[in-house]
């Protein structure tokens, strides 16, 4: 082949980039599947795959593609105000716009209608995202026990309680609400952004969801409704 082309595009509950984790695996219950693209839909070429657990996906953040590129960006994690060195952060702003995801791989398809699908969940991409490549997960040389996190581990983890009213809770199912929870606890705000009258808004799974963050530690939704 003369240049990268996608072999593959992931179906995710996310439309648009808000609300979508800041790295893999941090919400385990959101569910992805991908979707090969004609040329590449050939069973042959996933043999083996079903061995392992969990699995490297290459991807383009489509939505970041632009002709220039800046050498320092603004990591979410330290709020967004401090610049670092873009290659010392996962800024989906880069020179060349390539995310790499570990997700767990969950089952494979080889009788669907569209090709053999692949099932993964703690998905971190928007529905429709370009998938450049797969590769298995290998413990015994991917994961470095005393690798050190840069500034990454300097700011601790600190997750939301989530409130839903519960007449609320009943206009979704359960999968959903669950994977919401997660996404929520996340704080998916810009983390420049901490006014507790402002309410949200994103949608996901086919539903628009709105809520607010009155204080340091909780997040309120406040309208969960389905999209037409």
């Amino acid at each position: 082949m003369d240049k990268m082309v996608p072999i593959a595009k992931i179906h995710t509950g996310f439309p648009t980039k808000f609300g979508i984790p800041r790295q893999s695996g941090l919400v385990p219950e959101l569910k992805g599947t991908i979707i090969f693209e004609p040329q590449f839909r050939n069973v042959d070429a996933l043999r083996g795959l079903e061995g392992f657990s969990h699995i490297w996906l290459i991807w383009e953040f489509s939505d970041a593609v632009r002709e220039q590129w800046s050498p320092t960006v603004r990591p979410p994690r330290l709020g967004g105000n401090t610049r670092l060195g873009v290659f010392a952060t996962r800024s989906p702003f880069r020179p060349n716009p390539i995310g790499l995801s570990c997700v767990k791989l969950e089952s494979i398809d080889l009788n669907s209608a569209n090709g053999p699908l692949i099932h993964v969940s703690g998905v971190d991409l928007m529905d429709g995202t370009p998938i450049y490549d797969i590769k298995p997960y290998i413990p015994y040389t991917d994961c470095v026990p005393e690798a050190t996190q840069g500034f990454a581990g300097s700011v601790p983890m600190h997750k939301l309680t989530v409130l839903i009213p519960h007449h609320l809770e009943t206009k979704t199912n359960p999968q959903t609400l669950q994977a919401l929870r997660g996404i929520l606890s996340q704080d998916p705000r810009p983390r420049y952004q901490d006014d507790p009258d402002r309410e949200y808004g994103f949608d996901f799974d086919g539903y628009a969801v709105k809520f607010k963050v009155p204080d340091a530690d909780t997040l309120t939704v406040t309208d969960i409704r389905r999209r037409k």
